[in-house]
């Protein structure tokens, strides 16, 4: 027997979802590496120092290869982003936080899919997103 479900009911079960997501293992060590990334002070330096240096980046960008520090700046944000990505309380943060996207992108999918074949849930994959092959050959 189908029962029917009005939005609030719909809302209310979401909210219990919601509840269950946020007491899991996965979310929890994605908080604990949240509060520890906030509380290094280093990384902290390190990402403010990355954010001026993207700024100097994207002006640079607007002139290309023409504008004097191009190279210099180009070189700059290159080195700050891979002190970043191997940074340890970063790189816990960014694997705890790929962990908790992927829970959620699979959850996504499941309801989805129990609601039909055909909706469309974004993957993170733009080759999947967009259908096939970028949806010009009309395959998706």
């Amino acid at each position: 027997m189908i029962t029917s479900m009005t939005n609030a009911d719909i809302l209310e079960e979401t909210y219990s979802f919601g509840e269950i997501i946020t007491s899991s293992e996965v979310f929890h060590i994605y908080m604990k590496a949240k509060q520890q990334l906030e509380q290094d002070k280093g990384a902290q330096d390190m990402i403010r120092n990355f954010r001026h240096l993207k700024e100097k980046y994207d002006e640079v960008q607007r002139f290309g290869k023409y504008h004097p520090d191009f190279k210099t700046v180009t070189k700059d944000v290159r080195e700050a982003k891979r002190q970043l990505d191997t940074h340890p309380s970063i790189a816990d943060f960014k694997k705890a936080e790929k962990e908790l996207e992927q829970l959620l992108g699979e959850v996504s999918m499941i309801i989805a899919d129990a609601v039909s074949p055909n909706i469309k849930v974004p993957s993170g994959n733009p080759f999947f997103d967009q259908g096939g092959c970028g949806g010009s050959c009309g395959c998706s």
